[in-house]
């Protein structure tokens, strides 16, 4: 993924984030939505299933603590109020529904808003992490990721061919293409990226989805 691509995601991702949100950013793309908070007016306190609430955005190189880890191992910083718990409780908070939303990154998207995320079949993965706790016990799930794989193929499918995060759990997905909805089981595009057009978006899309802009 290159790195306008990727800058294209975030942006319109953090534009989900509304002020006083309890908010978990999950591993890879998604943490990066913590330095975009940063340029916003807004009070907003991100979570970490290792046991932080209170993140601030990626430090420089001149204040790297390497003490201060999100849960992708990750150096970090922390805002003024950081509060430091076991993981235990981290995922109370998460089980308990006190996460208003959840930023993940995704796999394939099925076109009734299945996710996968957390596994290729035959390759190392050390565990789903806190994936499937965050997509029954979050509010709100937004999926950031790019629309095709490295071969062309659409990551927006039909049906999911890698193994299940969770079944029509995905409230919104974010790609360099588009921005799609799930309600009722039924996908529907609600933006198109800049200078993306509906016939291309059609071509790169294998999941069948309604119009709605």
């Amino acid at each position: 993924m290159t790195d306008s691509i990727k800058k294209l995601i975030i942006q319109r991702a953090t534009k989900e984030v509304k002020d006083g949100m309890y908010i978990n950013l999950g591993i890879g793309m998604p943490t990066l939505v913590a330095n975009e908070i940063k340029n916003l007016d807004l009070e907003v306190f991100l979570q970490s299933e290792n046991g932080l609430l209170g993140i601030g955005p990626y430090p420089v190189q001149d204040k790297i603590d390497p003490d201060l880890i999100n849960a992708g191992k990750e150096t970090i910083t922390i805002v003024k109020g950081a509060a430091f718990f076991d993981s235990a409780d981290s995922f109370a908070m998460i089980r308990g529904g006190h996460i208003d939303l959840a930023i993940l990154g995704g796999m394939e998207v099925s076109q009734n808003g299945d996710l996968a995320n957390y596994m290729i079949p035959g390759k190392l993965v050390k565990g789903m992490g806190g994936a499937m706790d965050l997509v029954s016990g979050a509010k709100r799930i937004v999926v950031v990721m790019e629309h095709t794989n490295k071969h062309g193929e659409s990551k927006v499918r039909k049906e999911c061919s890698l193994p299940l995060t969770g079944k029509s759990v995905v409230n919104r997905l974010i790609t360099e293409l588009g921005v799609f909805d799930f309600e009722n089981g039924i996908m529907k595009l609600v933006e198109l990226q800049p200078n993306v057009t509906l016939e291309e978006l059609k071509n790169k899309t294998q999941a069948h989805f309604e119009v709605c802009i």
